[in-house]
């Protein structure tokens, strides 16, 4: 029996002996060091996970959901089919699960070390490294650059990314034989075909590009193949590219451009505040790969130094876009953006982790992390879970802030003043590439995380294939991405920049003022140039809290000089119902359709009215709230009650109203505005409180190269003004203005007084 042990114990040792020097050996040449799994969960990692099981709420929460599911599939089988669906299709939804499916079981099968899930993943990717070889093109043609497994190579890059990952989780389950032929057959030719073969689609500065390079960069880790890892990081050289190529976006590639692979799409798109220009919406579905590929690479290639990149872009990163929803969650809609999208998705859960796990253990992450109630099944969620349980958690708080735009932090940005309820977000940013729409100096408004005056988005319903397959219609062009459909000026019935990308992307607007020391008085305005030729606007948004009124209310004056005499249109997309105006309006019996181009084709006129000098005032109900907006008029002003959903037969637009103050026959021009929130309808006592506007006046009181001066007159007589100067936003610069008799002296680019009447 003591002989019997003595074997077993020096077998063991021979064994493990053995193994050690069959993993790592073969693998010296490259660089690569350590065992599977080793790119995203580690060993060290796993070890801890399975030690604290049972203990960690939130991760054994998230573990059990996942177990549930994947047990459910195992049961059911899985299915490999012939690609032929666009998104929302059978075959898109069906293999976008499987890839999902594969990381998850992978991972399942490290942690409770369960044959049965390595053999789901096992059979799977043998099912598709038999299928893969025998694949064309993918048949559906409207991408730039087609897949094999999905129609475009965007959501093949999708699949490769999450297939590394199950790939290393199960790397050693697998015989010698099994890892070359999914090398072989698989893998290799899938990262071929998505960067060699679509140069187009790899060789740019774009999420699709960014999907890409981690792609390749993924499994060049697991299968520790450096070639691969430079076409990666640095991107595929001296390839031609044809010019002009047009993507499924919109947007156009530029082949002269060399700024190319993973680290030029941390370089441009980013600035150094961590936005991201093609908007929120991208950069929650880019932070995935970004920090995923970042996270194996700290652990496979820590001498990289890929967090530390650009002064650390990307754990500032997902700060930022967690500043950049509402109260909510929700993302701000800036450029192409889907309703609702939020801090919830699962990208943000991996996000919050690795940034909690990696970036200083920050406890208000964790309150995040709270908030959405799983975290991921790796090491980087361990942290976070360890960090909840023992009670370091501490609220996430939103401040004003403004996020520079461009890889420098110089083109622009988005200003985002919270006041009390109120997010105002104010966006005078680059364009944002392919996803960027036409609409400098923009707004949006919330109240408690609801929208108020919203921003349209993009005109797609995604994966829902009846919806022109899960893609953009049309209408993202045609409406959702022309000026009109923004809260910002418009001349001449046609859109910023002639509705042109490539002029768009040249462009930016200045940031002027940001100043929110004093939480009573915020303030943001921003500059525009270009957009028209031979006109120049400036806008500047305040936020006011004053003890007459019950919430903050908000100051807007967009300021417009011209070489020329112009129409000029300024749209309000408030959300509700009217409840009352100031003007009288003619209501058509039959809608006419507001223009011929531009996005003005898809507005129903519903009603008009000229307005008088003075103010025109205009109270709307919505959740049981009243809001007012009270605007600066003239007797040539017209007012325009409009509708979304003309020239739309497929009822592919939101039917929603619009205001449009419009000025036709102006060289120069001032719209001066208030916006307010007042008051709240109870439909169980039918009780209305405080339903009309604290608002009696409102005038531009001077108007100059140098100075705008806004004169606020209350229901209680009270009067105030606000001056912004024009010329100089240097804080230290004196200035003087008379107004009416009244000397106004002040410091710094701005002043707001109450005086005596």
């Amino acid at each position: 029996m003591k002989l019997y042990s003595c074997l077993l114990i020096l077998w063991v040792f021979i064994f493990s002996a053995c193994k050690q020097v069959n993993t790592s050996s073969p693998r010296s040449n490259n660089g690569f060091e350590g065992e599977h799994p080793n790119l995203i969960l580690t060993q060290n990692g796993v070890k801890e996970i399975r030690a604290n099981l049972g203990t960690i709420p939130i991760f054994d929460e998230t573990l059990a959901a996942t177990q549930k599911e994947v047990d459910a599939q195992i049961e059911n089988g899985f299915d490999v089919p012939v690609p032929k669906d666009y998104s929302g299709g059978y075959t898109h939804e069906t293999h976008k699960k499987n890839y999902k499916l594969m990381h998850r079981a992978g991972v399942l099968y490290q942690i409770l070390e369960d044959d049965k899930y390595a053999i789901f993943v096992k059979e799977m990717l043998l099912e598709y490294a038999q299928l893969y070889p025998t694949l064309p093109i993918h048949p559906k043609p409207r991408s730039y650059a087609r897949g094999k497994l999905f129609w475009q190579c965007l959501n093949d890059s999708n699949w490769l990314v999450y297939a590394s990952q199950a790939y290393d989780c199960i790397y050693d389950y697998l015989t010698e034989n099994e890892r070359n032929v999914l090398e072989k057959n698989l893998f290799r030719p899938f990262a071929d075909f998505i960067s060699e073969e679509n140069p187009q689609f790899f060789n740019r500065v774009h999420n699709h590009s960014t999907w890409g390079n981690v792609a390749v960069g993924m499994i060049a880790l697991v299968m520790e193949d450096d070639s691969l890892l430079q076409r990666a990081l640095y991107g595929l050289k001296n390839v031609n590219l044809a010019k002009d190529l047009k993507d499924n976006d919109g947007g156009y590639i530029n082949p002269d451009d060399q700024k190319i692979g993973f680290f030029a799409n941390l370089d441009e798109p980013f600035s150094p505040d961590g936005y991201y220009t093609e908007g929120p919406y991208y950069q929650r579905y880019a932070m995935y790969p970004f920090l995923i590929f970042a996270q194996g690479l700290e652990n496979k290639k820590p001498e990289l130094h890929v967090l530390d990149y650009k002064n650390g872009v990307l754990l500032k990163g997902v700060n930022t876009l967690l500043n950049l929803t509402n109260a909510n969650g929700d993302f701000f809609l800036l450029n192409d953006a889907q309703k609702g999208m939020s801090y919830y998705n699962g990208s943000l859960v991996s996000a919050v982790n690795i940034a909690y796990h990696f970036g200083g253990n920050n406890p208000e992450l964790l309150s995040i992390a709270e908030r959405q109630g799983e975290v991921s099944l790796d090491d980087a969620g361990l942290a976070v879970a360890l960090g909840i349980k023992e009670g370091k958690s501490k609220p996430f708080t939103k401040r004003s802030i403004e996020l520079s735009d461009g890889a420098n932090g110089d083109e622009g940005a988005v200003g985002i003043l919270r006041s009390d309820d109120l997010e105002l977000v104010y966006k005078y940013t680059a364009h944002g590439l392919s996803h960027g729409h036409f609409d400098k100096l923009s707004f949006a408004l919330f109240d408690e995380g609801e929208e108020v005056i919203q921003d349209y988005g993009m005109a797609r319903y995604v994966n829902i294939e009846q919806k022109g397959g899960g893609n953009y219609l049309k209408e993202n062009t045609t409406w959702a991405k022309q000026t009109i459909s923004h809260n910002t000026l418009v001349q001449n019935e046609t859109s910023q920049f002639g509705g042109v990308y490539d002029t768009a992307s040249k462009h930016h607007s200045e940031a002027y003022i940001f100043n929110v020391k004093v939480d009573s008085l915020q303030v943001v305005s921003a500059k525009e140039d270009h957009a028209y030729p031979g006109t120049k606007f400036q806008r500047t948004m305040v936020t006011v809290k004053d003890a007459h009124f019950e919430n903050p209310y908000i100051i807007d004056i967009m300021r417009v000089v011209s070489e020329t005499t112009n129409q000029y249109d300024l749209p309000l997309y408030y959300l509700g119902q009217i409840v009352q105006t100031s003007f009288d309006y003619d209501k058509y019996t039959i809608p006419k359709i507001l223009g011929t181009a531009n996005g003005y084709q898809h507005l129903y006129k519903e009603a008009s009215a000229t307005s008088i000098e003075g103010v025109m005032k205009f109270t709307w109900l919505l959740d049981n709230k009243f809001y007012s907006y009270s605007a600066v008029t003239s007797n040539t002003d017209a007012i325009i009650l409009a509708k979304i959903g003309a020239n739309d037969p497929d009822y592919n637009l939101r039917s929603q109203p619009a205001l449009i103050l419009r000025k036709p026959k102006s060289k120069n021009a001032v719209f001066a505005s208030i916006i307010e929130s007042h008051g709240t309808y109870n439909p169980v006592s039918e009780l209305a409180l405080n339903a009309y506007s604290n608002v009696k006046h409102i005038e531009v009181v001077s108007d100059s190269q140098s100075y705008t001066a806004v004169k606020v007159e209350l229901t209680n007589n009270k009067v105030q003004v606000f001056i912004v100067a024009n010329a100089s936003s240097n804080p230290n610069m004196a200035h003087k203005l008379e107004i009416d008799g009244h000397d106004y002296e002040w410091t710094g680019p701005f002043t707001y007084e109450k005086i005596k009447i």
